[in-house]
């Protein structure tokens, strides 16, 4: 654990100890007192007992001895200090379990937040590296192109034109944080939706880059209405859609299919690329995490679209899992409230 988090967590404790002492503090000292005033009035009780006792079989009052005084206040100190002793140990023992209790309620209570703070920290870290790279693309470029003494006007075009494309990586980098920013804190507007056209408009708008890789649709839907928001489902879909192209092999088919299932739509995704790897699986859907075949491979990209995927599903009240195939690639299935 981090010192910031540590020195967070022990002080956790001691505000968890504080209150939890206090409890006990009180409990066990209004119990002493109730039982104090219990004993005082079963002795006050016996006294008159024995009191009466000497009226019937006497006639006359019992003797007032030194003795029997004696005898009284040393019962009456022993139980005092009986009581005294059990509050301590009772505190005692709450003072050591408590404490131990704390502890790790803390760090329970702590866990996401230092989550949170890890992933706030790699993504801050993974985003910087990801500007630095077209930022230093740029400079590079336009400071060699400055040292030239003369340049040829397609020279100075070829320049243009690749500081332009980083300039639109820029713009995809900072588009897609904004939009992942706005899912987080959106409240869509959901409703009734028919499923089928919704996937028929994804499939459209990826159609160029279907086309550019030769890559055919095989849609097996079934007319199924579900609950969400129509355009944010679109933009989810052309996401997942985008990716089994990116990531699938050329002449490829991207498999599309739906389900109803468990008061559900399943809505799934498969590509016939080589999969995920079981190491990429489980942060497949964190920002800006891009698996070793992305980055080695010729597939672009920040890592910012599956992430945007999961934000955009859990906006509709929907869950979108990933799995590799029996037979080979990356299925991914978006579950969504059936209407």
């Amino acid at each position: 654990m981090k010192p910031l988090f540590h020195s967070a967590r022990l002080k956790l404790t001691v505000f968890y100890l504080a209150i939890l002492f206090a409890f006990s503090l009180t409990i066990t000292l209004s119990t002493r007192m109730l039982a104090q005033r219990e004993f005082d009035n079963s002795d006050v009780a016996q006294r008159g007992a024995v009191h009466q006792l000497f009226l019937r079989l006497y006639s006359i009052p019992p003797p007032r001895t030194e003795d029997f005084n004696s005898i009284q206040h040393n019962q009456a100190a022993e139980v005092h200090d009986r009581l005294n002793r059990d509050v301590l140990l009772i505190n005692l023992g709450a003072l050591i379990i408590g404490g131990a209790l704390s502890y790790w309620y803390a760090g329970r209570t702590l866990k996401p937040i230092e989550d949170a703070h890890e992933a706030q920290r790699r993504f801050v870290a993974d985003a910087s590296h990801e500007l630095r790279t077209p930022l230093a693309s740029l400079r590079l470029e336009n400071e060699v192109f400055l040292r030239q003494k003369s340049f040829k006007p397609t020279e100075a075009k070829q320049l243009i034109e690749s500081n332009l494309e980083e300039v639109q990586r820029l713009e995809s980098l900072a588009g897609s944080l904004l939009l992942l920013t706005q899912y987080e804190q959106a409240e869509l507007t959901l409703a009734t939706v028919k499923i089928t056209p919704i996937v028929a408009d994804a499939v459209s708008q990826v159609t160029k880059v279907a086309e550019g890789k030769q890559v055919t649709f095989e849609q097996n839907m079934k007319a199924a209405k579900a609950i969400g928001n129509a355009e944010s489902l679109t933009e989810l879909l052309v996401i997942l859609l985008d990716n089994a192209i990116k990531y699938g092999p050329e002449k490829g088919t991207v498999v599309i299919d739906s389900n109803k299932t468990d008061g559900h739509i399943a809505i799934t995704v498969r590509d016939q690329g080589l999969g995920i790897a079981d190491t990429d699986l489980p942060h497949i859907f964190e920002r800006l995490y891009r698996g070793d075949k992305a980055r080695t491979g010729s597939a672009g990209g920040y890592g910012l679209g599956l992430a945007l995927a999961q934000e955009i599903a859990e906006a509709n009240n929907a869950t979108l899992s990933v799995r590799n195939a029996t037979d080979g690639g990356a299925e991914f299935t978006l579950m969504l409230p059936s209407a």
